[in-house]
């Protein structure tokens, strides 16, 4: 799924005179009248145990779903893609949503849904953690490449290997005894 990938300003702020007045200490400086922020992340997690329950019949469906979840938060969805075990998001948030409580609404929703949906799958359940690295827009096609290739990926490396790779990758510290539920 690909949305739009444009950036939108965090919040319009009152116009001021950028005319210095008399007095004015920053009189050489001037005022923005936008905050800007063009943040998109690629965000990681997998099923409870890593289970593999994100069967061919429920995976195009949970990514539009999932897609649905995000435009209902005005967020949008750029590429989802996972196996059976897990999924991959690259998404652009809302200025207003924090990425912890965005993955809360994600995983809330989409479990419920699937639970409604899909009767035979009671038992699904997400894992509580996750991954979510920044991403920048000059790298959006490359990571929409990188979700696209999991199926190629993962007949050689497993999620852990992966998942472990993008913690190091991004240089973030780590304990595996607690890495996995």
């Amino acid at each position: 799924m690909v949305g739009s990938q444009r950036c939108q300003p965090l919040e319009q702020m009152p116009q001021q005179s950028t005319k210095p007045r008399r007095g004015d200490r920053n009189s050489a400086r001037s005022t923005m009248p936008q905050s800007f922020a063009c943040l998109h992340y690629h965000l990681i997690f997998s099923t409870k145990n890593r289970l593999p329950l994100i069967t061919t019949d429920v995976q195009p469906r949970l990514y539009e779903y999932t897609g649905g979840i995000l435009r209902s938060e005005k967020c949008v969805l750029l590429a989802a893609g996972g196996m059976p075990d897990h999924i991959h998001l690259l998404c652009s948030l809302n200025k207003e949503l924090a990425i912890s409580p965005a993955l809360r609404v994600i995983k809330a929703n989409s479990s419920k849904w699937i639970h409604e949906t899909f009767p035979d799958h009671r038992s699904f359940a997400w894992q509580s953690g996750y991954g979510a690295f920044a991403v920048s827009y000059s790298h959006l096609d490359q990571v929409k490449r990188y979700i696209a290739g999991q199926e190629k990926r993962h007949r050689t490396t497993t999620f852990q290997e992966e998942f472990v790779a993008f913690l190091q990758r991004h240089r973030i510290e780590y304990d595996e005894q607690y890495l996995w539920e």
